[in-house]
């Protein structure tokens, strides 16, 4: 998703102009379905503003990146939701969050904490000196992880659990990469394909993944129309991606 920053007021002619065209590029997007689940655009001190609720992480992505390219579009304020596959208490969604970083290998020596009623409890120390600390918040259905990870890779799937959890609708991914590593599509596409991997909904043998300038490809075939869906959806969970061209086939 391309970066935006916050700008400075624009007049309201530009500003009623700006907002009729971020408007009609999501009419014109058949995945965005705003009769069913309406995108309220507007302006705020210089920067556009979308909230409400998109079907999934995909609408919810093209909206980002069709805003973010209409001309004059300085800064955007996300406040999209992803309606949930399952409703979920903020309570719950945390413990499952939780349950699926301690469970997963690459995180056994990661530090594993949540924030519960304002307070950070401690749910596992590995070692005095962990390689990763995580820490888990919740808040209206929100996920927001911070801390640090010992690699991309660790902060990308870290993201991607967090999204698989059916309650979450939305996965804000501040983990600090410790050393900083330079990201490149090479690490991307092996990112996507992990989590192909670890998706069991999902043949990650059938799908070729391609990544150039942050756009992932998929290509390939899979059993069915849900399938194809998920891989999509999945690419998409993945932190640092701006956009996923989905060439996967359906087997007869």
């Amino acid at each position: 998703m391309r970066t935006v920053q916050a700008g400075s007021e624009l007049p309201l002619s530009t500003t009623a102009e700006i907002l009729k065209k971020v408007r009609a590029a999501f009419e014109h997007e058949p995945r965005i379905n705003l009769h069913r689940y309406p995108i309220h655009v507007s302006c705020s001190a210089g920067d556009l503003v979308l909230a409400g609720e998109t079907e999934n992480i995909v609408a919810k992505k093209l909206a980002l990146e069709l805003a973010a390219a209409v001309p004059g579009v300085s800064g955007i304020v996300d406040r999209l939701r992803v309606t949930p596959a399952q409703p979920m208490g903020d309570g719950a969604i945390r413990d499952h969050v939780r349950d699926a970083l301690v469970q997963e290998p690459v995180f056994a020596n990661c530090r594993i904490c949540v924030w519960d009623n304002g307070q950070l409890e401690m749910y596992r120390d590995p070692s005095p000196d962990p390689p990763g600390l995580i820490e888990v918040t919740v808040e209206e259905g929100v996920v927001t992880l911070n801390g640090h990870v010992p690699s991309l890779s660790h902060k990308r799937l870290a993201g991607v659990l967090a999204w698989w959890v059916p309650g979450s609708r939305d996965v804000v991914n501040g983990l600090e990469v410790v050393p900083p590593e330079e990201d490149n599509d090479d690490e991307m596409t092996e990112a996507v394909r992990l989590v192909l991997e670890k998706d069991p909904f999902v043949r990650a043998d059938q799908v070729r993944v391609s990544t150039t300038n942050a756009v992932v490809t998929l290509e390939g075939l899979v059993a069915n129309d849900l399938e194809k869906d998920m891989a999509e959806c999945d690419a998409w969970y993945v932190f640092g991606v701006d956009r996923v061209i989905n060439k996967l086939g359906v087997r007869e």
